[in-house]
């Protein structure tokens, strides 16, 4: 054998061997609406929880955000924006799945029933991650920052946050609620210092949506929660 094959023969073993240990990273899929979802430059400093996620996880892990603007679980699904995470979806990927805000709207293309398609369409994501051999994982609504006259946050999302519990457990299928953990946080800071964690600038003043320092800590509260539930997730986040 020749020199220069004995070489061509050396890097390709080492290259087959290389190929052969490396470790392919844990997907984490992301379907929900704009308190999850990524945004564009001009919407700075708004920001989704979703894209804090990614200053979590290890490098074993990557995240792929699909939540959008407005969206509701029936329009998730209709727009195909669910169709086209469901054929990417590998073994042992996870699903987190977030929807509520804009479920409650009125008109036909987003609202559904709490307690009917609301939880027919839950079910659906669950149920087809299921069959990829995904993990999905459930979460209820993050709460609007809407104080009433004595200071105390109102309840803005009604019977979503139960339906999300509900099809949860009906299906044994890991729940985080985000609602009662955003709530807690809120409440603990206030009317006014809540305002560090939502969008407000001398332009906009909005309790729903994140900033940038909210989508970090928000996305702390759903890493906490997987580690105190010693969810399989845990295991990816530092």
């Amino acid at each position: 054998m020749t020199r220069i094959k004995i070489i061509v023969s050396v890097l390709f073993v080492c290259c087959t061997l290389f190929s052969s240990k490396r470790v392919e990273k844990v997907n984490i899929w992301l379907i929900g609406d704009s308190t999850m979802a990524p945004k564009s430059a001009k919407a700075y400093p708004e920001l989704g929880w979703g894209e804090g996620l990614a200053d979590y996880v290890t490098n074993k892990a990557k995240v792929h955000n699909h939540a959008v603007n407005g969206r509701s679980s029936l329009s998730f699904i209709n727009e195909g924006r669910w169709q086209a995470v469901y054929d990417s979806l590998q073994k042992g990927d996870y699903v987190i799945i977030q929807f509520g805000h804009n479920d409650e709207k009125t008109d036909s293309a987003r609202h559904t029933d709490p307690f009917g398609s609301f939880k027919q369409n839950i079910q659906k994501f669950i149920d087809e991650a299921g069959k990829k051999g995904a993990i999905p994982i459930v979460c209820s609504s993050i709460v609007r920052r809407h104080f009433d006259a004595e200071g105390n946050l109102k309840d803005t999302h009604d019977d979503y946050i139960t339906g999300a519990a509900q099809i949860a457990r009906e299906t044994n299928t890991a729940y985080v609620n985000m609602e009662a953990l955003t709530r807690k946080l809120v409440s603990g800071m206030g009317p006014e210092k809540s305002k560090d964690i939502f969008l407000f600038t001398d332009s906009k003043q909005d309790s729903t949506h994140l900033n940038v320092a909210g989508a970090g800590i928000v996305a702390g509260l759903f890493v906490e929660e997987a580690k105190a539930q010693r969810l399989p997730i845990a295991s990816i986040f530092k």
